[in-house]
């Protein structure tokens, strides 16, 4: 089998960064990392969206030091468990992440909340992709920004592409349009919209379909917006009531229970 390792590497991520997080987090999934687009700041608060086992959470867990805090979310419990065990295995260096059960449509996160939201080829996979940026929109405080890694299509698909259940499953048959990805933040009332594709990236997809020919059509981008900063509605506080879930250290182990906090 691969090596999760020398994978990750190859999707941008040093190797001394992998070698400094739980060795599980990382499971050589994604398109790129987040890290080096996300510019964490401490004492920010950051957003995983699909967070799986943690690795962009832990990566961005020294960087939001001191007075930050990381909250990922996934809606798969078996990631959840994964990802708060990994977690407890070093609580004194990983005590400010916490890990959520939710939806990226549907957000588990109180308005005004984040500095930073995050996500590593997740976006593509929903159908809602509005509702995820209207989600991510809402989280964030004014002025906060998105970063994220995520496949997208520079050339519409045929029909045998974009019904082919491996490449949807495979983060390629449901990316969006560039020209639609960019309206969809638009409406959700994002400025400052850059989606970015990846130079070089095409020989890595072409990897993951052999014989498919799906790199003529679809890479990996970086995607950056922000929230203005008047945006917050008149007379509408701007605090967040989003703090971390009391107890939560005391959850069961092996993740069960799993919900907000569980």
């Amino acid at each position: 089998d691969a090596d999760p390792l020398l994978i990750s590497m190859k999707l941008g991520y040093t190797k001394e960064e992998l070698e400094a997080i739980p060795k599980s987090a990382n499971m050589g999934l994604g398109c790129g990392n987040t890290r080096t687009i996300a510019e964490y700041k401490a004492g920010e608060v950051a957003v995983d969206l699909g967070c799986g086992g943690g690795l962009d959470a832990f990566i961005a867990a020294p960087h939001v030091l001191p007075g930050g805090r990381v909250i990922g979310v996934d809606f798969s419990h078996d990631m959840l468990a994964k990802a708060r065990a990994n977690r407890k295995s070093n609580v004194k260096k990983y005590g400010h992440c916490e890990f959520r059960l939710g939806e990226i449509e549907h957000l588990p996160i109180a308005d005004n909340t984040a500095d930073v939201i995050v996500s590593n080829c997740v976006v593509n996979l929903s159908t809602q992709k509005q509702a995820v940026f209207n989600e991510a929109y809402r989280v964030l405080k004014p002025g906060g920004r998105v970063a994220i890694s995520d496949m997208v299509l520079f050339k519409e698909l045929p029909p045998e592409l974009k019904n082919d259940l491996s490449l949807i499953c495979g983060c390629m048959g449901s990316a969006a349009p560039i020209v639609e990805l960019r309206k969809v933040m638009m409406q959700a009332g994002f400025e400052s919209i850059s989606i970015t594709e990846k130079k070089g990236f095409g020989e890595i997809v072409k990897g993951w379909a052999p014989g498919k020919g799906i790199e003529k059509y679809c890479t990996s981008a970086w995607i950056t917006a922000t929230k203005p900063l008047n945006s917050a509605a008149k007379g509408a506080s701007v605090a967040s009531l989003d703090t971390a879930t009391p107890g939560f250290d005391r959850a069961s182990e092996g993740g069960e229970g799993c919900g907000p906090g569980g």
